[in-house]
Order: C-alpha cells, then sequence, then structure tokens
C-alpha cells in the first residue's frame, strides 16, 4: 500500500478484492484498470438514499452529518459489490445484516443509533417494499458509476 497525496489530505490506497473493508470513509481503491474512489462513490448513493428517505417522510442525514459508523457501513457496502458485481439485492442486504450484527446491532421498532437498533434488521423478504428499494437503488448507483 502507498500513499497518495491529494488536495483533501493524503489517505491509504487499498486493493479491490473480496476482503471486508477495513480502512477509513475516505480510502480510495486502487483496480489495475483505473482509479476508483470508493468514498465518492458511497456519498453519491448516500445521498440518493437519503432523497429517496425524505420522500418517504423518513428522516435522514446528510453525508456530512452521518456519523462514521454510517459512512463505513455504507463504504463497506461498495467495496463488497466492487468485488461481486453480481451480487443481487437480496445479497446486498444480507451483507448489510451480517456487517450490522458484527458492530452489535439488532431488530428495533425503530432507528435508535444509542441502542443500536433498526427496523430493518429482518431478512430481505420480509422487508416492506419501500425498503428493498433502498437495496435495489444502492445497487444500481454503485454498478452505474463503475461502469
Amino acid at each position: 500500500m502507498e500513499e497518495e497525496n491529494r488536495t483533501d489530505g493524503g489517505v491509504e490506497e487499498q486493493e479491490v478484492g473480496t476482503e471486508e473493508y477495513q480502512g477509513d470513509t475516505e480510502t480510495d481503491v486502487k483496480d489495475p484498470e483505473c482509479h476508483i474512489n470508493v468514498e465518492k462513490i458511497a456519498r453519491v448513493a448516500h445521498e440518493v438514499n437519503r432523497e429517496y428517505c425524505l420522500i418517504l417522510g423518513e428522516k435522514a442525514l446528510s453525508w456530512e452529518d452521518a456519523p462514521p459508523n454510517q459512512k463505513k457501513s455504507v463504504i463497506a457496502g461498495v467495496v463488497i459489490l466492487m468485488g461481486d458485481t453480481g451480487r443481487t439485492s437480496e445479497q446486498m442486504h444480507e451483507s448489510w445484516l451480517e456487517y450490522k450484527e458484527a458492530e452489535g446491532w439488532k431488530y428495533g421498532p425503530v432507528k435508535d443509533e444509542g441502542k443500536k437498533e433498526h427496523p430493518c434488521m429482518v431478512p430481505y423478504g420480509d422487508l416492506p417494499l419501500e425498503q428493498q428499494l433502498k437495496d435495489a437503488l444502492f445497487r444500481s448507483i454503485v454498478l452505474g458509476m463503475l461502469n
């Protein structure tokens, strides 16, 4: 790994792979074909999701205001999809569930950062259609930005 100097500060580069993302929220992923900024892809996917949530009447923070653990979760999703672009929305949700469970999250009727509870901590098939669409949007945005 090598350090790259950029106008927004030095960031560590990591090779694209199927391993879990362990870096910070501003890590670039270096691929033999091109240079992709994972944080930028995650930011776009997050902001589209945020707008969708606002349309649904849900509370949603901007990327700038999102807590670091939320940013890390979005970035992890981007890295996972980059490693396997054939993953379905259901598989992406299952990866998200595993990630959140590893972070100590569990099901709760409303999202509560302090209690680490989230209403989407259920199998994909049990999600309301509106929530399934979030996974589909995320997948489409990431794949679109990769192509």
